[in-house]
């Protein structure tokens, strides 16, 4: 019992929802932690134990194919990126900032990621973030056709990226239980990522 009178809970919990830090669940009612917390948890000094894992192969791989890379991770039905790691060459794309959040299937880490998981799993995120495609110009059938090509080819290779022209490519990481737990890209100028460079690039981050 917090002996807070039930008007000033109410305006409590409106504001965390405003906020973002709370949310409420469709099904039973209830509120529940919201999709901010983990944005926020992006600012702890102590660093989770994929990003410190993650931190050295970031800056091998950015020094050796001097492009911008990025760790996304998944979050429910988002991605969300982590960490990001500018390469050297003149020309970078810069194309999302650390803490940014996109549904799951939108960004070619999101497809990426998708295409590591069972079909039926995937499918069922697509659909479940179907109406929120339409912000983003994609829809459904795009999104699971991109999935069956990453799959095939094991990688996702997004030939117009999220800035004009750009090109990206991403490799699921698999968890220490085999599931999807998060993707690394690199996004480049689309003559940095020609047919040729594309295999050479898809195999170090495969490494």
């Amino acid at each position: 019992s917090t002996a807070l009178t039930r008007p000033t809970v109410h305006r409590i919990v409106h504001v965390l929802v405003e906020e973002g830090i709370a949310e409420r669940s469709d099904k039973s009612g209830r509120y529940v932690i919201g999709r901010q917390v983990s944005e926020l948890a992006l600012a702890r000094q102590s660093r989770s134990p994929l990003l410190v894992a993650a931190e050295p192969y970031l800056a091998k791989v950015s020094a050796q194919l001097g492009d911008t890379l990025f760790l996304t991770v998944r979050t429910g039905l988002d991605t969300l990126c982590v960490a990001r790691r500018i390469g050297s060459y003149p020309i970078q794309v810069l194309s999302i900032e650390v803490g940014a959040r996109r549904p799951l299937g939108v960004s070619s880490a999101g497809v990426a990621i998708l295409a590591a998981m069972p079909a039926p799993d995937a499918r069922k995120i697509v659909a479940a973030n179907q109406v929120r495609f339409e912000a983003y110009r994609t829809s459904l059938p795009a999104v699971l056709g991109q999935i069956q090509a990453a799959r095939r080819r094991g990688y996702e290779l997004r030939d117009i990226g999220l800035v004009p022209g750009t090109k990206s490519l991403s490799a699921w990481i698999r968890g220490p239980d085999g599931a999807p737990a998060a993707a690394i890209t690199i996004s480049a100028v689309r003559h940095r990522l020609n047919p040729r460079r594309e295999a050479e690039v898809a195999d170090t981050l495969l490494d």
